[in-house]
Parts: structure tokens; C-alpha cells; sequence
């Protein structure tokens, strides 16, 4: 399935524990202020990829422990997320997300296509950036708003 990418790193050590593939998605309307991927706002920018290439990438290198969606905001292509995150869990691999909305507003949404990407999330981080929480202290979050969510035990309906 095609999708929008903003960028990919193939060997991330920031993006989650371990060595990770990290998959930038294009296009994201939350606009934080002090946003450091401002150049994945517009969702028209990047360039097309497909889920098929990204399975293919991270099949080829046995050194990665997991996927990290991150963006952007990955729950606007949500279709191309899960097929990513499904794959990358039958492979054995984690996944982590990055996401500006809060878990309970995604529940919100009622979307079954965000609630099958939610299922496949190991981990979410979530919550928007906000500029005057910024502190660099913290383990893969930019501000104190931000959660680390352990999603492996909750289901959402779908």
C-alpha cells in the first residue's frame, strides 16, 4: 500500500530502545510550535513509498529490534501504518509510535482503522509537543505533557 513518507533512517537509536527502523510520515496537522519536522506538515511534501518496500528494508537488516512510526503524524495514514506494524510484529519486531493526539482522543475518533493500528502498537507516545514543557531530560519524549503508553495489554474495539 502506498503511503507518504517524509523519511526513513534504517538504523535509528533515538526513536525507542534498541536499533530501530524509523519511518517519518508525511503530513500532519497538529502544527506544534517548536516542531523540529515542520518539513512533514504538509501532507502533498516527501516522497511515495509503499508498505511492501519498508517490509522488505527491515527484513534485510537482522540488527533491527522494531519499528518506530513517527512523523508527521502517523494516524493520518493509519491504513499503511497498520499493514507496516502488523508485518513488523509477525516478523517478530516491536513497534512504537509517536502520535500529537492523546490516547483517549483517538479512542474518541472511533475509527476502526486507527483502532487496528493501535492494536499492533507496542508502545505509543503520545500527546502534542508543547514548547514550554520542552525538557531534554526526558527519555524519547520532547516535553512533560508527553506519555509513554504500554499498550501490549489494552485492545481496542474495532
Amino acid at each position: 500500500m502506498n503511503f507518504r513518507c517524509a523519511g526513513i533512517v534504517n538504523e535509528s537509536y533515538v526513536d525507542g530502545p534498541g536499533i530501530r527502523m524509523a519511518i517519518f510520515v508525511q503530513g500532519c496537522s497538529h502544527h506544534c510550535e517548536g516542531c523540529h519536522n515542520k518539513h512533514t506538515w504538509d501532507p502533498n511534501k516527501g516522497f511515495l513509498t509503499n508498505t511492501e518496500f519498508i517490509i522488505h528494508e527491515y527484513q534485510s537488516n537482522p540488527l533491527l529490534t522494531g519499528i518506530t512510526l513517527t512523523g508527521g503524524e502517523p494516524m493520518e495514514q493509519p491504513k499503511a501504518m497498520f499493514l507496516l506494524a502488523r508485518a513488523v510484529k509477525k516478523l517478530g519486531g516491536n513497534v512504537w509510535c509517536y502520535t500529537g493526539y492523546t490516547l483517549e482522543e483517538l479512542k474518541e475518533k472511533k475509527n476502526n482503522d486507527i483502532n487496528k493500528l493501535l492494536n499492533e502498537i507496542d508502545v505509543l507516545v503520545d500527546g502534542p509537543f508543547i514548547l514550554s514543557l520542552r525538557d531534554l531530560d526526558l527519555d524519547f519524549r520532547g516535553s512533560s505533557n508527553q506519555r509513554i503508553i504500554y499498550l501490549k495489554e489494552e485492545r481496542i474495539e474495532v
